[in-house]
């Protein structure tokens, strides 16, 4: 009986045996991981229709003459520096310094509140000016419709981000989580600002 639980064991220590990940990395790190790259394939597919549809019309609305830039460019730079803010909560984290990590986990999320505070506000001028999924005037109804699918969808994505945030702040200050889960809620993050950056490049600025 006791060689069967020492065999047991070392089936469940193996890489392969189901007691630890093969990769090196706890199971809740690799879902994170897994989740990331079907969403990046699902934000790919988006950009790359945008890209194809842009190229089979030949035609498209002038974004410069259409969007406040300068708008975009603020919420672009608030959620880079929300990056910055997740960074050092992760590193906080790490270090054991819990007094650092509920501060810069809060002010992640403050970035994100801004961000999407600007986005409702560009939407709304947007919709004020005619805009709608079915068409605008601008002569290219695509391009309204690509508009508010793909910012709607990493909308929602910063959307849940924020809540997440919030929630890991709540748990560490519970002491109910480890540092491990604030690195995944940093992942979750750093890929939400990664995704914006195409985004911003490829509707606002291309």
């Amino acid at each position: 009986m006791a060689h069967e639980a020492v065999e047991h064991n070392q089936v469940l220590a193996s890489d392969w045996g189901g007691g630890r990940s093969p990769f090196g990395v706890g199971w809740p790190k690799l879902m994170m991981w897994v989740f990331l790259v079907s969403d990046t394939l699902t934000f790919a597919g988006l950009l790359a229709g945008y890209g194809a549809l842009r190229l089979s019309l030949g035609r498209w609305p002038a974004q410069a003459e259409i969007f406040d830039l300068y708008l975009v460019g603020a919420m672009t730079f608030i959620l880079i520096c929300s990056s910055a803010t997740m960074a050092v909560a992760v590193s906080a984290a790490r270090r054991g310094d819990r007094g650092r990590v509920i501060p810069f986990l809060l002010l992640t999320a403050l970035g994100g509140l801004l961000f999407l505070t600007g986005q409702a506000y560009e939407w709304t001028k947007f919709i004020h000016e005619g805009a709608r999924l079915s068409g605008n005037p601008w002569g290219v109804p695509q391009f309204s419709a690509t508009f508010f699918i793909i910012t709607g969808f990493h909308g929602g994505h910063v959307s849940v981000g924020v809540l997440y945030l919030l929630a890991t702040a709540l748990r560490w200050g519970l002491r109910r989580i480890q540092p491990e889960s604030v690195e995944i809620a940093g992942l979750y993050w750093h890929f939400v600002d990664l995704v914006w950056v195409f985004i911003f490049t490829l509707l606002y600025l291309i």
